[in-house]
């Protein structure tokens, strides 16, 4: 377990040559500017390396320590010099090849991130609209994936009225301390999106792991309780349905939103806005 041990070529399934003893991964940013169109930073290969001189994203060999996101970024720091600050990881997307894998990290970016080579890896680095990617001379792996991951670019919002959660859970006795309950649904909430939903309704794209930013709105015995890092708590000030509603009106328009509730009329409510809807035991079963 040293640093470089990655580096290697290695073959995979389908008898083709790839960098990366043990897999690869890369760093996908994008910026979604004020009219909801996505630019991705792009990075051109310099002509001496394997592809050379085609388009694709700032990555390369995972180290036997590394796992996907931790290579992903070291990749961007040292080809891009992007050092994390204004991205947040929103998805992880996985190319399997039968023995090898590469791991696209798709990262949220609060603006055109300054970007300018790092190492001899890269000719060039360039902001591009999304729909201008297909029309450069794209690194054939990162082509035969784009379209799937063009679909994941926009980030994934996850509503949850804890309400209906708590009350779907029925754990003996929660109705006495619904403040109690509530608090242990939030810090299980806030784990589960840290490490990543490995299951999402088949309507969204399919990534291996989304890192969503979560809102959870509470109501009565439970508005005080505390939010725990990672996790936006909105206390409703009268109904929990008008809320939830609420919250999903001020997500941006290009924004997958998933509301967990198995409630009827808010369900109608929140789809009519193009909101996606899963009920609670969707979310019960991966806490």
């Amino acid at each position: 377990m040293t640093v470089g041990d990655g580096d290697g070529w290695a073959q995979c399934g389908r008898g083709h040559r790839h960098w990366g003893v043990y897999g690869a991964s890369g760093l996908l940013a994008v910026h979604h500017d004020a009219e909801g169109t996505p630019h991705v930073l792009m990075q051109k290969r310099s002509l001496w390396s394997h592809h050379g001189g085609t388009w694709g994203l700032p990555g390369g060999a995972r180290d036997s320590h590394e796992d996907a996101i931790t290579g992903a970024l070291r990749e961007a720091r040292e080809e891009a010099s992007l050092h994390g600050e204004g991205l947040r990881v929103q998805g992880v997307y996985l190319d399997d090849h039968g023995g090898w894998t590469f791991e696209t990290v798709i990262a949220e970016a609060e603006g055109l991130l300054h970007a300018v080579p790092g190492n001899s890896e890269s000719d060039d680095l360039r902001w591009l609209p999304a729909e201008e990617v297909a029309a450069r001379d794209l690194h054939p792996g990162f082509a035969e994936t784009w379209p799937a991951i063009r679909a994941a670019l926009a980030p994934l919002v996850l509503v949850l009225g804890a309400a209906n959660i708590v009350g779907a859970r029925a754990e003996h006795g929660w109705w006495r301390d619904r403040a109690g309950a509530t608090a242990k649904l939030l810090s299980e909430v806030a784990a589960l999106a840290g490490g990543g939903l490995r299951t999402v309704p088949e309507r969204l794209p399919a990534l291996t792991r989304w890192f969503p930013r979560t809102v959870t709105v509470v109501e009565g015995a439970a508005r005080g309780v505390a939010a725990p890092p990672g996790v936006t708590v909105v206390a409703a000030p009268g109904s929990g349905d008008d809320a939830i509603v609420r919250a999903v009106e001020e997500t941006a328009a290009w924004e997958h939103v998933l509301v967990v509730t198995a409630d009827r009329a808010l369900r109608e409510r929140v789809t009519a806005l193009g909101a996606e809807v899963t009920g609670p035991r969707w979310l019960l079963s991966q806490l």
